[in-house]
């Protein structure tokens, strides 16, 4: 099933992506809901960031090549592996949904790179499970692109400016459920040119193992999500550059990005 949030004449609302075709919902996935009798071509709503989270968490350091050729651009001998994941958060205020422009501040240095991960809904209130309860309370899946100043990043150690300035947090383009990582394959498109494929689900954590761990001490409620880091090394973006995140089995978010006027 894939879920979306889509606007029609100004008016937002969760559907049903049926083929091209979105079927209208009454309610959310996380409550009580219903289809409606209304149906409207794909190409002619507007889809929405998939779900504006309760809370948004974020993991780095999630994938082994990734954390080796970051260690070495970073100078460091020694690449460093953490025993359990490294968990923090973002600003919705960052969120954009697929289509829209990602803007690259005026003072932002070259280093501008995006980061294509997987991203799991929380569907369940779970607090203090297990891996294999967390996996219960698992929606379904979408895609993000963790966009972040670099520069910004090394002197910035919460993130605020480097990870969570407006329109660094791309998600979408929608919520698929009934599917597994370790059947997905993640693609990264720079101006329709493959430049990443790794495995989505060969993580150091995984999505249940991350959720278990920030229920040991924080409650997670159904929206929230939890995105799960990248791999391999990122290039670096510029205006005019077309990004497009692919994930098997739930689809393709796609971003320009522009320079900020």
């Amino acid at each position: 099933m894939i879920w979306c949030r889509f606007d029609k004449n100004g008016r937002v609302s969760y559907g049903l992506v049926e083929g091209d075709a979105v079927v209208a919902v009454d309610g959310d996935p996380f409550a009580q809901h219903s289809r409606t009798s209304t149906h409207h071509s794909l190409a002619d709503v507007k889809l929405l960031v998939p779900v504006l989270p309760p809370t948004f968490y974020a993991i780095g350091s999630n994938y082994r090549t990734h954390v080796i050729e970051r260690s070495k651009a970073k100078g460091f001998a020694q690449p460093k592996f953490y025993d359990r994941p490294r968990v923090g958060y973002r600003a919705n205020s960052a969120l954009i949904a697929t289509g829209e422009d990602i803007v690259k501040p005026k003072d932002s240095g070259p280093r501008f790179e995006y980061e294509g991960e997987l991203v799991a809904v929380i569907g369940k209130r779970c607090r203090n499970v297990s891996p294999s309860e967390a996996a219960d309370c698992i929606f379904g899946w979408t895609i993000g692109n963790d966009v972040t100043e670099r520069d910004w990043q090394k002197n910035d150690p919460t993130n605020l400016r480097g990870k969570n300035s407006d329109t660094f947090k791309p998600m979408g383009p929608w919520i698929a459920t009934g599917v597994a990582p370790q059947d997905m394959t993640t693609h990264v498109r720079l101006n329709h040119k493959t430049v990443h494929s790794f495995p989505t689900g060969n993580m150091l954590f995984s999505a249940a193992e991350v959720i278990s761990d920030i229920s040991r001490t924080n409650t997670l409620s159904p929206g929230d999500v939890v995105w799960l880091g990248t791999d391999e090394l990122p290039q670096s973006l510029k205006p005019g550059d077309v990004i497009e995140i692919e994930i098997t089995g739930i689809g393709v978010l796609r971003n320009r990005v522009v320079a900020e006027a």
